[in-house]
């Protein structure tokens, strides 16, 4: 039992679905896989960006969340649709001048979408706390801010708990508090079954730099049993 598998890939047409939808001749697969991972980079990044200037305008210590769930994207001859889940959506919607259509009109030039057109929407999660991706982006905040690892840990499950989950194991591992070993600390709250395919169990990991290096979080949540 010790082969490791990523809990979605092993989820996939059960109760996990692609967050890429087109299709594409074999010669053309690669090209366009490696343009979605360009456009999720680039949105990333764009909000990141937005961010950093609203905390420098307003002085404040960052919380280290950006929001973004997952982001989907969807092809046709002449479409480019982009979903993007968020959490917070106020730091793209409410960003001058117009966050989504300069981030729409960007996406256009950037990729050269000439035949093609590109739309963004932005879909706003009900409960953004029992996503993992969200999550984890709060624990590297807490990070960032010298916070102990347990208490952010802690405070990770207490929000999650809130979304009505079932179950969530926390995982960080480097040179955690600055210790010269590097070491694996987790932890566990209710039930995560992640050998049942039919356990809808929604994963993440993340990767946070901190002044004694990198630290890897990976985030399960079990959400329901179909």
């Amino acid at each position: 039992m010790g082969q490791k598998i990523n809990p979605l890939g092993f989820r996939l047409g059960t109760t996990q679905d692609h967050h890429s939808l087109w299709f594409a001749q074999p010669k053309n697969y690669s090209e366009g896989l490696e343009e979605d991972e360009q456009i999720r980079d680039y949105i990333k990044n764009y909000v990141q960006k937005i961010q950093k200037q609203k905390i420098q305008k307003n002085k404040r210590i960052s919380s280290g969340i950006e929001g973004i769930a997952r982001i989907e994207i969807q092809k046709r001859i002449d479409l480019i649709q982009v979903i993007i889940y968020m959490g917070f959506p106020k730091i793209l919607i409410e960003s001058p001048p117009r966050g989504v259509e300069e981030l729409q009109t960007n996406l256009q030039k950037e990729f050269n979408c000439v035949n093609r057109k590109l739309n963004i929407a932005i879909t706003t999660i009900e409960k953004p706390y029992g996503n993992p991706n969200i999550l984890a982006e709060f624990i590297a905040g807490q990070l960032k801010n010298r916070v102990s690892f347990r208490k952010a840990m802690k405070k990770a499950i207490e929000l999650t708990e809130q979304a009505n989950t079932k179950g969530i194991q926390v995982q960080i591992a480097g040179r955690i508090d600055g210790k010269e070993i590097a070491r694996v600390e987790w932890i566990r709250e209710g039930r995560v079954p992640l050998q049942t395919i039919r356990a809808k169990i929604d994963y993440c990991s993340y990767t946070v730099r901190t002044i004694y290096g990198v630290l890897g979080i990976k985030i399960w949540i079990f959400i329901d049993e179909e």
